[in-house]
C-alpha cells in the first residue's frame, strides 16, 4: 500500500499504517515518488514503528545516494524504491535528472 507519507500528517500516516496491517498488506510504501517530496527517514521510522515486523515497509522517493539507501535501511526499510538504483550501488550520487 502506498502511503505517499510527504502529503500526509503523522497522525494519517500512522492511520494508514494501522488500515495496511489490518488489509494484511505485504508493504506499506512511503510514497510514489511523484508528489511534492519522497522518503524521509522519519517517515521510515515511524512506518516500521506502527507495522512492526509482520509488515515490510519500502522508502520510495527521492533516495540518489548510497548514504540515502543506507540511512532508509538503518531506520527501517525492508526494500528500496530509487530510479537511481544503479548509481547508488556504483556508489554514486545522482542529481535527479532524467527521471
Amino acid at each position: 500500500m502506498i502511503i505517499e507519507s510527504a502529503i500526509l500528517t503523522d497522525e494519517e500516516k500512522i492511520k494508514a499504517c494501522i488500515l495496511a496491517k489490518e488489509a494484511k498488506a505485504d508493504f506499506v510504501k512511503t510514497s510514489t515518488g511523484f508528489s511534492k517530496g519522497g522518503a524521509t527517514a522519519g517517515d521510515v521510522a515511524l512506518m516500521r514503528y506502527v507495522v512492526g515486523s509482520t509488515v515490510g515497509v519500502k522508502a520510495s522517493g527521492g533516495i540518489r545516494t548510497t548514504e540515502d539507501a543506507k540511512l532508509m535501511i538503518a531506520s527501517g526499510a525492508d526494500r528500496i524504491g530509487a530510479s537511481a538504483s544503479v548509481k547508488i550501488v556504483g556508489g554514486s550520487a545522482s542529481t535527479g535528472a532524467g527521471y
